[in-house]
């Protein structure tokens, strides 16, 4: 009976082997992306920027103060970014930025800061790169250092000045 049993048991599980590498119909859809509503503001921090000329910048922070948590410049339809953020002495040289589910860490140089109790960091980027093309489309990101990721999203109606900088650099 032992036998019996678990050749039926076998029968079972080979036949059902069998069937999972079957395809029948249409192949399982992925699920839609499902939107991530921004966070609020911050009360006086926001996406500020400048052009003069050939040279934009944005920054996010707080206006008319030295207080920046990123800043992004760059020439008039080059596509490269030069990028400038705020970390502690002990921070690893990284710039790490997240926006609509894009990641990235870029490598920064360390330069000595007189402004705070640490340094700056400085990299480039390309203006094409996905996290700043999701970042356009969400009009937030994170900005991640040692002590936690920290969101930087626009006050109402000043969300066009981030497409009006990208839209400048090319």
């Amino acid at each position: 009976m032992r036998t019996r049993t678990l050749l039926v048991l076998s029968g079972l599980v080979l036949g059902a082997a069998a069937c999972a590498g079957v395809e029948t119909g249409a192949p399982p859809s992925t699920p839609p992306m499902v939107p991530v509503a921004p966070p609020a503001p911050i009360e006086n921090y926001d996406w500020l920027s400048y052009i003069e000329g050939d040279q934009a910048s944005l920054a996010f922070g707080l206006d008319e103060s030295d207080d920046v948590w990123l800043a992004l410049e760059c020439r008039r339809g080059t596509g490269r970014l030069a990028m400038v953020a705020p970390a502690a002495l002990d921070e690893p040289p990284f710039i790490r930025l997240e926006a609509g589910g894009e990641a990235v860490a870029y490598a920064a140089e360390s330069e000595p800061s007189e402004l705070h109790e640490g340094v700056f960091l400085v990299a480039n980027a390309s203006a094409a790169d996905p996290v700043f093309r999701r970042f356009r489309e969400a009009e937030w990101m994170t900005i991640e250092h040692a002590d936690g990721r920290h969101a930087m999203v626009p006050h109402p109606g000043s969300a066009a000045r981030i497409e009006r900088f990208f839209a400048f650099c090319g």
